[in-house]
């Protein structure tokens, strides 16, 4: 039908409807749309492919820095469901009272880690006043915009914490997210970068050359939540997958801690 029948044709149903001679059919539920930290991407969307072939409807995905989506919905972008990598970016929004009461929660962990290009020599453990400006040479080291990434954001903490922050921030290679971070890397375009644990698992053209302590930096959270006004059935639905059975195995085998 062209869309201006189609046009006259809701116009008509409409003025029945407004008469009593006849039912508006209920309008099909469109796909969910899910907001989700960059690192995120591979379980998430395992996550989806499960949600779909149960036959529980379309899932939508956008993902990005936590910071980026954050101030997309913000700004009304028509998310439903938002997975942060940080509690800074979910507080945001807490504050413009755009969350759906009583469905935030804490959802995953996460670990910090350094890592080179597969290959790379071997270097010395992670540690207070390590030589990471040898380790670098004539490169750069990659992490997310410690402005506003989160993975940056507790690159920056551990960082400081090991004394290492001021002779590291001239040598940043700031990246819009921690996938971007991963890539530099990836790419040997770094030789070292800072990403989650569960980042540098999904590629074998990295090398996890230590881990940050967990005291270098504030714990790494991953809160959930449904966006105010948004939370539909089938939103609900998928709010619910995230924090199933089902969803913590594939969450576990891309090395998340599940909360």
């Amino acid at each position: 039908m062209p869309f201006s029948k189609y046009l006259r044709f809701l116009a008509a149903l409409l003025l029945a409807a407004c008469l009593g001679l006849a039912p508006v059919p209920a309008l099909a539920a469109g796909p969910v749309m899910v907001f989700a930290a960059a690192s995120t991407t591979n379980a998430v969307s395992e996550a989806i492919k499960a949600y779909e072939a149960a036959g529980k409807g379309k899932t939508v995905a956008s993902f990005a820095s936590s910071s980026t989506l954050a101030k997309q919905i913000a700004h009304g972008a028509p998310a439903q469901v938002y997975l942060s990598a940080n509690e800074k970016w979910m507080n945001y929004l807490a504050e413009k009272e755009l969350l759906e009461p009583g469905t935030r929660v804490d959802l995953l962990g996460n670990r910090l880690v350094l890592i080179a290009p597969a290959g790379s020599k071997e270097r010395g453990p992670i540690k207070a006043r390590m030589p990471l400006l040898q380790w670098l040479g004539d490169g750069r080291l990659a992490m997310g915009d410690p402005d506003h990434v989160p993975a940056g954001i507790y690159a920056k903490q551990a960082l400081k914490y090991l004394g290492l922050w001021e002779q590291a921030e001239p040598r940043l290679a700031r990246a819009a997210n921690v996938r971007a971070a991963l890539a530099l890397v990836e790419r040997g375009e770094a030789p070292l970068g800072i990403v989650y644990a569960t980042d540098a698992a999904i590629t074998p053209k990295v090398t996890v050359v230590g881990i940050f302590p967990e005291s270098s930096h504030k714990p790494i959270v991953y809160p959930l939540a449904l966006l105010k006004g948004q939370a539909t059935p089938e939103a609900r639905a998928f709010w619910r997958l995230l924090r199933s059975d089902e969803a913590k195995g594939i969450f576990k085998k891309y090395g998340f801690s599940v909360r």
